[in-house]
Order: C-alpha cells, then sequence, then structure tokens
C-alpha cells in the first residue's frame, strides 16, 4: 500500500496552547471592531475520537515551521506569476481551466503532477489556462509554486474570477498520499496541513465552481465523493473510502493510478467515462499480478455533466500522445501504500 506517515497514522495535537481569553472593549462609534478571541488555541490536529480529528481536518489545518524570509518570499512570487498568467474565458465557448496540485514532496508527485498538467491541458484545450502546484520532481530545477492547502485554495479563487461559471469548467488533479479523512500536504520536514472532502466542498461551493472534473490520486480516496457529487460533478478517485492505493514510492514516476488513468487511458481520445474504465481494468490486474488487495477506484459523473463535458470532448486531438516514464507495474514487487 501507499506509505502512510508516522504522524497521520497515529495523530496527537500538534499545537495546544493555551492564552487567556478576556473580554475587549467596545470599540468607539463609527471605527471598525477587531475581532476578538473567544476561544482557546485550537489544536491543528486533536487528539481524541474520529469524530473530533475530522472536525479538526475539515477546518483546513495547514502550518509551515522553520521558513525562512526568503522561501517565503519565494513561494509567494513564484505563486504570483502562476496566477497572474491564467487567461480569461472565451464568450460562448467551454473553456477548461486546468488545476494540477501535487501535494506531497516526495519526487514521484512532483513528476506525475507535471506530467498530468501536461496531459490534461491537451486533452481539455486549456492552454494558457493551466495551473501546476508542485514540489522537485527530483531532476530538474524549476520555478514551480509549491502545492500547499493554501496555494491550492489561491488558485481556485484565481480560478473562479478568470472563468465564466455558467458554461466554464474546472478540471482538478491532486496527488499526494492520504489518510481516511482527506488529502494530505507534507513538504519535507517543515509544511503540513490537510484538505478534507468538506473543506474541498466549502471551497467550491464558496467560489461558486458547478462545473468540475476532479481527479484524486491518493488513499481511501473515495470518501470525496458523497461530498463533492452533484449534477455538474465528475469525480474519479484512486480508492474508494476504506483501500489505499499504490505505487507511490518516491523513486517512481507514476502512482498506479496515475499511470493508468493519466500516462494511458485520458491520453486515448475516449469518453471520460470510458476511460475510467479502461484505467480501473488495468489498475485491477496490476493490484491481482502482485497479490495485492483491489483499491477499488470510484467513478461518479452527474446528469448535468455531459453538458459541459461534450464540447470539451468534441474539441479533444483525434491522435493519442505516447505515455512516458517508468511504467509504474515495474514496482510492483516493492509497491508501497500512501
Amino acid at each position: 500500500m501507499r506509505r502512510l506517515i508516522g504522524w497521520m497514522a497515529a495523530p496527537v495535537a500538534l499545537l495546544a496552547l493555551q492564552f487567556p481569553v478576556a473580554a475587549q472593549p467596545a470599540p468607539p462609534a463609527g471605527a471598525q471592531a477587531a475581532p476578538e478571541h473567544r476561544l482557546d488555541w485550537p489544536r491543528l490536529l486533536a487528539e481524541g475520537s474520529r469524530t473530533e480529528i475530522q472536525a479538526s481536518v475539515d477546518a483546513g489545518p495547514h502550518f509551515e515551521r522553520g521558513r525562512s524570509a526568503q522561501w517565503l518570499l519565494d513561494q509567494h512570487r513564484r505563486l504570483d506569476s502562476a496566477l497572474a498568467a491564467v487567461a480569461p474565458q472565451r464568450r460562448g465557448t467551454v473553456d477548461a481551466y486546468v488545476l494540477v496540485a501535487g501535494l506531497d514532496s516526495d519526487p514521484v508527485f512532483g513528476r506525475e503532477a507535471r506530467e498530468a498538467a501536461r496531459v490534461l491541458a491537451r486533452r481539455y484545450d486549456a492552454e494558457g489556462r493551466t495551473v501546476l502546484l508542485a514540489g522537485s520532481d527530483g531532476r530538474t530545477a524549476d520555478a514551480l509554486p509549491m502545492g500547499t492547502p493554501q496555494a491550492l485554495a489561491l488558485a481556485l479563487a484565481t480560478i473562479a474570477e478568470r472563468m465564466d461559471p455558467a458554461e466554464d469548467v474546472l478540471v482538478l488533479y491532486t496527488t499526494s498520499h492520504g489518510a481516511r479523512f482527506g488529502l494530505a500536504y507534507h513538504d519535507g520536514d517543515q509544511g503540513y496541513g490537510f484538505v478534507s472532502p468538506l473543506r474541498l466542498r466549502a471551497l467550491l461551493d464558496e467560489l461558486g465552481i458547478r462545473n468540475r472534473l476532479l481527479i484524486l490520486s491518493a488513499c481511501y480516496s473515495g470518501i470525496f465523493v458523497p461530498a463533492l457529487a452533484s449534477d455538474t460533478t465528475a469525480i474519479l478517485t484512486a480508492a474508494s473510502s476504506q483501500r489505499p492505493s499504490f505505487g507511490c514510492l518516491a523513486e517512481n514516476d507514476w502512482t498506479f493510478f496515475g499511470d493508468a488513468a493519466i500516462n494511458r487511458a485520458l491520453r486515448e481520445p475516449r469518453p471520460l467515462g470510458e476511460a475510467a474504465e479502461t484505467a480501473r481494468r488495468t489498475i485491477a490486474q496490476w493490484e491481482a499480478d502482485a497479490g495485492l488487495e483491489a483499491s477499488k477506484p470510484q467513478l461518479s459523473i452527474g446528469s448535468g455533466v455531459a453538458a459541459w463535458l461534450a464540447p470539451l470532448e468534441a474539441r479533444m486531438p483525434p491522435a493519442a500522445s505516447e505515455p512516458v516514464g517508468r511504467p509504474a507495474i515495474e514496482s510492483l514487487p516493492a509497491a508501497a501504500g500512501h
């Protein structure tokens, strides 16, 4: 299975400071009231029951520790540059806005995110409307902004400003480790956080992004289906809500799901549902060959998805592109979970 990180496998209170909560005097007439401290300092990842842990994760915890000022400034500039380049929508055309986020610094996610951005931009005619957030691919130096929960939210907000929500579409691909309560952000020993199903739904609802193709590569990613499904949403996940997925060894070029779905099926000019089923069969065969428990990728396509998907698929390139990288199947003898 994909490797579980220790601090996710056994959640503990990451921060539980106590400061006195004092009543604040009323502001003068006409002055702007400052936010009050009404509650104790929250735990970023609570101890306790699964319900308490889930509630903590749904609040969108994210923190950086030990970051240099230069790193923070550099990331700010990288993200600003990436978001400034996002083109506006074309009136009367169903435009896809592709957002790809590698949420973990293990190089497999950086490599997968980079190629996924290319494949999805080509498939959905999203040149100039693609944002890529990812850590290092372990091979080349580039100036990508890291995929953090904050960067993800800012990218979604920017896309919402550029698109026409009545006709345009968000295509979101994430790749990372996962836990039973959400996607994990983990950058070395300095960046930590989670994106839960309710957190992602809250962001999309707030921004009015209704037409959306969500492709989530992580263990237990099927937990996102009930929270995000709608009549105008299509969701593909690497696993069910109860199963891990495979192939995330740091040295790999692809996870099983990324290789089967992005590197193979979605390169072909075939409908989304057919591509998802082809990827599912491929993954099932790889897992069976390795004696692994089936990950059971999930697919949900809303009844109104065809209204925006058909125009996009009508513009797909007529010829398939060639798969790249080391096939995930070659890592079967040493498959690892995430």
